[in-house]
């Protein structure tokens, strides 16, 4: 690798830097991505949580679910001759109560309104009036349609350079309520303003912080609820759906594409320095030049990369990004389905959509205090995902995996380490769910844990952090890190830039249309 000349480098094979690579050795440029672990993928990937005991059952140990990647990159990239296929989870939210009630908010806006007017029925206008200003944002910044950009028009300001407030509130023109909802509400301000049943307005609260470390009662965090339902794969908007195979599987597509375009990539080479306008350093000493480096690592770990050649105004910026994590994610093999005492069954409906574990008001609040001050709450927020369901290929017959997403969490606990509380998490969460299900002590058979110091070690996420940093307004559009940075040569092209975090790809895409109107230029 060293022998070769490279055009560029990209640091870290984490889905979005593969699509950067594909991209750029699309365009005709020598492309080598360097990949500390021995797998692709990043957070993105797919592995046997439990190779020993239960061989055969195949996770991605943090991603899980897709719903934002941008048809763009999936069109452009050829992800469906490439044996992409998703399976929409069209049954929508499901959410039991400790009362013994239950609401499904189906996908479908008309079959949701019948559950809605059963279990709320003075809540149906609210919920039309929600959804709306939902709705109307969405369209507002991602407009569909074919228009002139495959996937979608050229209005979709996830394309291309983050706009700025103003650029964002021009487009919204008078529409105060979508303003808000993008820039000023907390979740809890929205559920309120238009529903009065509180268990609706509980069922939604866990929407406004997934991988937050906020408080649903902060400002804010409604916008993290619209930044989840603003995808349109599939030229569905909002919908979430199930990865064939897993969800590792989109980053294995954006690694064939680029190596089909000529790129490199090397798993199991550590990069140990980033040198502007030189190339990197690997751990053993050797050197690669290169005049561009794209870093895929987050900011954090960027930055002790450039180590003293990094701009003093752009550390300082990266150090005034929140990026301590506050979520563990269990990867759990099961006998069979959570049987939940509201609605019976372990073969039912909302087995195929997706289930949040309520928490009360107070239990929320509670909770976010709890894991600041290094403690664990008394319940956790959970939200449940089954693979297995829909795809039989990650399994072992008889047999079925449940992803657990829970917070809160402390990165570090006041009192013992990660490794000493793990079997105490495990418990907690569990227990969490077992408040609406009857049969969680027999139905599992193995979980594995992954609290925030886990993420980080596994996957390289300061932190834990699964979005390379805070997606709250003061950190989004604009305010987000953009791929060129002061540094001669030097880009990013992770979460940490716009449109932020989650399995989009269009973050490799706008980092590779930087580099490559740079290089033109030059």
């Amino acid at each position: 690798m060293a022998q070769r000349r490279w055009d560029a480098i990209v640091v870290g094979a984490g889905h979005n830097g593969l699509a950067c690579a594909a991209y750029l050795a699309r365009a005709g440029k020598r492309v080598l991505v360097l990949e500390s672990r021995t797998r692709v993928g990043g957070a993105c990937t797919i592995e046997e949580p439990f190779p020993e005991r239960y061989p055969g059952v195949r996770m991605s140990p943090c991603a899980y679910l897709a719903g934002l990647l941008h048809p763009l990159v999936v069109e452009e990239l050829e992800l469906p001759a490439r044996g992409f296929r998703w399976t929409p989870a069209v049954n929508g939210l499901f959410v039991p109560f400790l009362d013994g009630s239950s609401v499904q908010l189906w996908d479908d806006d008309e079959r949701c309104e019948e559950e809605i007017r059963r279990f709320a029925p003075g809540d149906v206008k609210g919920w039309r009036a929600m959804s709306a200003v939902m709705r109307r944002l969405r369209d507002a910044l991602r407009p569909g349609g074919s228009g002139d950009v495959p996937g979608g028009k050229p209005g979709d300001m996830w394309i291309g350079e983050a706009p700025a407030r103003e650029e964002i509130e021009a487009r919204l023109g008078n529409d105060e309520e979508a303003k808000h909802l993008l820039f000023d509400w907390s979740m809890a301000e929205y559920v309120e303003r238009y529903l009065e049943d509180e268990r609706l307005q509980v069922a939604l609260l866990g929407q406004g912080v997934i991988g937050t470390n906020a408080s649903p009662f902060d400002a804010g965090t409604a916008s993290i609820r619209f930044h989840h339902a603003s995808g349109r794969l599939g030229g569905m908007p909002g919908m979430w759906g199930y990865v064939e195979g897993g969800m590792g599987m989109v980053s294995f597509y954006f690694c064939d594409a680029a190596c089909e375009a000529g790129a490199m990539v090397a798993s199991g080479v550590a990069v140990a320095g980033i040198e502007p306008g030189e190339g990197v350093v690997l751990e053993g000493g050797e050197r690669i030049p290169a005049l561009v480096v794209i870093s895929n690592a987050d900011p954090r770990v960027t930055l002790r990369l450039l180590g003293d050649a990094a701009d003093e105004a752009w550390r300082g910026r990266v150090e005034g990004i929140p990026i301590k994590g506050c979520t563990v994610k269990l990867n759990v093999l099961l006998r069979e389905l959570p049987n939940f005492t509201a609605r019976q069954g372990t073969d039912e409906p909302h087995h195929y959509g997706q289930i949040n574990a309520p928490l009360t008001k107070h239990e929320w609040k509670a909770g976010y205090a709890a894991a600041r001050q290094g403690e664990l709450a008394e319940a956790l927020w959970c939200e449940l995902y089954f693979q297995s369901v829909h795809d039989r290929s990650v399994v072992p017959d008889g047999r079925h995996t449940m992803s657990v997403f829970a917070q809160y969490v402390p990165y570090a606990f006041a009192k013992g380490s990660w490794d000493e509380r793990r079997n105490e998490v495990r418990f907690l969460a569990l227990n969490s769910l077992a408040r609406f299900c009857s049969n969680i002590d027999d139905a599992v058979i193995d979980a594995q844990v992954l609290g925030p110091p886990d993420i980080e070690k596994k996957v390289g996420l300061t932190g834990g952090h699964i979005f390379q940093g805070e997606c709250l307004p003061p950190y989004m559009w604009s305010n987000r890190l953009p791929p060129r940075t002061p540094m001669r040569g030097v880009y990013l092209c992770g979460a940490c830039t716009h449109p932020g975090g989650s399995v989009i790809g269009i973050n490799g895409r706008n980092a590779a249309m930087a580099v490559l109107k740079d290089m033109g230029a030059s």
